[in-house]
């Protein structure tokens, strides 16, 4: 929003401002009385999220609610990975958030790219991958491990999803009559 902070509801007498050096209470300006914390706004270099869809301008459809539009617009530059790349894209055909291309750097084709997790209304998350994931985490030489296999020793995109995306994932989502 191009501003330098923002009031946060709800956290007046809790004890995060004890951690928090980015969050101070204050003082409403308009009735003088009314405490509240306000916390110093945020502004990523480089926002990187993954959608269903975009289109080649850059207007984007997330599949889901979320504050994808926030981070888009607080970031200086946005680049989006999308199951799927259309010729054109408007807000009345996005399904879930919507981010107009003013707001958007790159896009960049890339089936699976949520995987482990999922994407709505595409593939559901891959449960014991992530489970693999959270035991890896666990200690440094499982973690090490991990990364070597599904990141470091992948050649590129197409090369993660032949090895770790199942195959019975790789086909089109069926919409489901009910």
């Amino acid at each position: 929003m191009g501003v330098p902070y923002v009031p946060i509801i709800g956290l007046v007498g809790t004890d995060i401002l004890k951690r928090r050096d980015d969050m101070v209470i204050a003082v409403d300006p308009f009735d003088g009385k009314t405490k509240s914390v306000v916390a110093k706004a945020l502004r990523p270099d480089v926002a990187v999220f993954h959608a269903q869809m975009a289109d080649r301008q850059g207007n984007v459809s997330c599949g889901y609610h979320a504050e994808v539009v926030m981070l888009a617009e607080a970031s200086r530059h946005v680049i989006v990975t999308a199951e799927r790349i259309v010729d054109r894209l408007t807000e009345k055909e996005a399904t879930g958030a919507f981010i107009p291309s003013i707001h958007v750097d790159s896009v960049a084709h890339a089936p699976f790219g949520a995987h482990p997790a999922g994407c709505q209304g595409v593939y559901s998350p891959d449960k014991i991958h992530m489970r693999q994931y959270v035991i890896a985490s666990q200690d440094d030489t499982s973690f090490s491990e991990y990364l070597r296999t599904y990141v470091h020793d992948v050649r590129d995109h197409d090369d993660y999803v032949e090895r770790f995306v199942p195959l019975d994932w790789r086909q089109p989502a069926q919409a489901v009559v009910g």
